[in-house]
């Protein structure tokens, strides 16, 4: 008796620890693929990291906000405030959807951020070599 419990509990840890394996071979690639999405180097390593920080991706903070351009930073704002203002609880709105707009723009502001620190090294790199 006792040792078809110690069977069935082998068994069972054998199950169980295929699974984590494959979840996490599976969570492996898509973090991989989410970096090679973002860009390659440093930008894809940032845009992976902030998304990973954030717990929202670029493109579902693009269609939280509705803009197309994330470097429209005067739509992302408009967007915003309207999104906002419309979603107020007081005016029978929903403080998930106001979160959820918070994060969006947060998101895509971290992502500008990133873009633009990318593009600063890289004119840097350019003058330090004209220089030379």
């Amino acid at each position: 008796m006792a040792n078809n419990l110690v069977r069935v509990i082998i068994a069972g840890m054998q199950v169980v620890g295929r699974a984590f394996g494959r979840a996490v071979r599976k969570e492996f690639a898509a973090s991989q693929q989410a970096a090679n999405k973002a860009g390659d180097g440093e930008k894809g390593a940032g845009s992976a990291a902030q998304s990973s920080l954030l717990g929202m991706s670029v493109d579902e903070a693009q269609q939280i906000l509705n803009v197309s351009n994330i470097k429209s930073i005067e739509e992302i704002n408009k967007n915003y405030e309207h999104l906002m203002k419309v979603n107020d609880k007081a005016s029978g709105g929903s403080f998930y959807l106001q979160s959820k707009v918070f994060r969006a723009k947060e998101r895509l502001d971290a992502e500008n951020e990133v873009l633009s620190s990318s593009e600063n090294s890289k004119n840097n790199n350019k003058s330090h070599k004209a220089e030379s």
